[in-house]
């Protein structure tokens, strides 16, 4: 593994290894702190996108691994604007020891990728989000013990995080069902690549319109805002769509009964989310937002090769 840049990049049995990994790093901070298996290491983090989750969750990664992390705004850089993303990548490789960048278009990160001989992972892209599946499996498997055979299913946009949890969840044996409404369906691309995973793995993959029926025999709901970062302009149209998709206690009520419910957070409370369903006892957002420190340092320590 030189890069993690998509979640489909990898084998079940890589991804199930960064699982160990993960499980194995948070039981050694819990039981006191992790080795400083990073020291004197630096990890660039490279923004055009603002996020508390991925600025803090990465930091705090490598501090506890005994490394730094240098945050970089989105004034800083320009990334492929003011500068080419080739000659950015080419520059950091002689300044730092891996890059994350947290962007707009997934070929950016791909490009930094290609031409930083560093590690690069992609902290966020309009394609997908695979630190956040990361962060969401082991939650899952933290609760279930394993994901093979279990019913994942994703209500609302089938955005950058349903492709991530879809490709994560069939890669490790999981049936993935998305409720999305009309016009508002998963990248075609994310989806093929998708069903060549599940039908490795014997998983299922269902599309359908109807919140209702995607719940039944969910052991896991998830869901996420109905307008993210860069679409603000449609907000007013997405409040109309997607009030039928809300995760509410009635909703949570028809999936199984030890059902957890995820969300990758910033949540908007009481729209795509219930303030019910957030704060009671089926809702795994904060565990899941914790997970990100613990599965991202397997990712980094993987990636320098480490552990």
């Amino acid at each position: 593994m030189k890069d993690f840049i998509a979640v489909a990049d990898y084998s079940a049995q890589e991804v199930q290894e960064l699982l160990d990994l993960a499980v194995r790093l948070k039981k050694e901070f819990k039981a006191g702190g992790n080795p400083p298996l990073l020291q004197g290491k630096v990890m660039a983090m490279i923004f055009q996108k603002p996020s508390l989750r991925t600025r803090v969750s990465f930091d705090m990664a490598m501090r506890h691994l005994g490394g730094d992390a240098l945050y970089l705004s989105p004034n800083e850089i320009g990334l492929g604007k003011r500068e080419s993303i080739a000659d950015v990548a080419r520059v950091m490789e002689g300044y730092v020891d891996i890059i994350m960048a947290r962007v707009f278009e997934h070929a950016h990160v791909v490009e930094l990728g290609k031409w930083a001989s560093v590690p690069v992972i992609n902290g966020l892209s309009d394609y997908n989000h695979p630190c956040q599946a990361m962060a969401d499996a082991l939650t899952i498997y933290e609760k279930f013990g394993n994901l093979k055979g279990l019913n994942l299913t994703f209500v609302g946009d089938g955005n950058n995080v349903a492709v991530s949890l879809m490709h994560i969840g069939v890669l490790l044996g999981a049936n993935f069902t998305l409720a999305s409404p009309e016009g508002y369906d998963m990248n075609p691309q994310a989806l093929e690549a998708g069903q060549k995973m599940a039908a490795k793995s014997g998983s299922k993959i269902t599309l359908l319109r109807d919140a209702h029926e995607a719940v039944k025999g969910a052991h896991v709901i998830y869901t996420d805002t109905w307008t993210s970062m860069g679409q603000e302009e449609e907000a007013k149209i997405r409040e109309k769509v997607f009030p039928p998709y809300q995760v509410n206690a009635g909703l949570v009520a028809e999936a199984t009964k030890d059902v957890i419910v995820m969300h990758c957070l910033p949540a908007h409370r009481n729209h795509e989310l219930t303030d019910e369903v957030a704060d009671g006892p089926h809702s795994a957002i904060f565990p899941q937002a914790h997970n990100r420190l613990h599965a991202q340092k397997a990712v980094i320590a993987r990636l320098m090769k480490v552990a």
